[in-house]
C-alpha cells in the first residue's frame, strides 16, 4: 500500500514539550512559555494558512487549523497525545496576523477575555 501524499512534511513535527509551573501565570504568560519550548507549533500553522490560502479560502478559522495540526501530529507520532491547549488559539492567531499582516482579512478577531 502506497504512502499518501500530505500537504508539507511531518519532519518537523516534534513531542510536544510543556512548561513546568504555569498553573499560575495568565493565558498570555502560559502561551508564552509553551511557543519558547514549541516554536514548530507557530511554523506549522503558518504553513497550514498559506496552503489554505493557495487553495483558494475566503477565511480561515484557527479551530479549523488546530484540530489539522492535531491529526498531524497524530500522524507524525503514531498517535502521541498532543496537548494544543484551546486558550491559546486566540494568542496563535494573532501572532500569525502579526508576523503577515496580509492575513488579516482571512481571520476573525475578537477581543481577549482573559489575560
Amino acid at each position: 500500500m502506497s504512502e499518501q501524499p500530505t500537504l508539507f512534511g511531518l519532519d518537523d513535527i516534534q513531542p510536544v514539550r510543556l512548561p513546568d509551573g504555569v498553573r499560575e501565570l495568565t493565558i498570555q504568560q502560559r502561551f508564552e512559555a509553551f511557543h519558547a519550548l514549541n516554536p514548530w507549533v507557530m511554523r506549522h500553522l503558518e504553513n497550514l494558512v498559506q496552503d489554505a490560502i493557495d487553495r483558494g479560502f475566503q477565511r480561515i478559522g484557527i479551530g479549523m487549523l488546530f484540530e489539522l495540526l492535531r491529526y498531524r501530529y497524530g500522524e507524525a507520532t503514531r498517535g502521541d497525545e498532543f496537548r494544543l491547549n484551546n486558550d491559546y488559539r486566540s494568542r496563535y492567531v494573532r501572532m500569525l496576523i502579526g508576523n503577515r499582516p496580509d492575513w488579516a482579512d482571512f481571520f476573525e478577531i475578537r477581543a481577549l477575555r482573559a489575560a
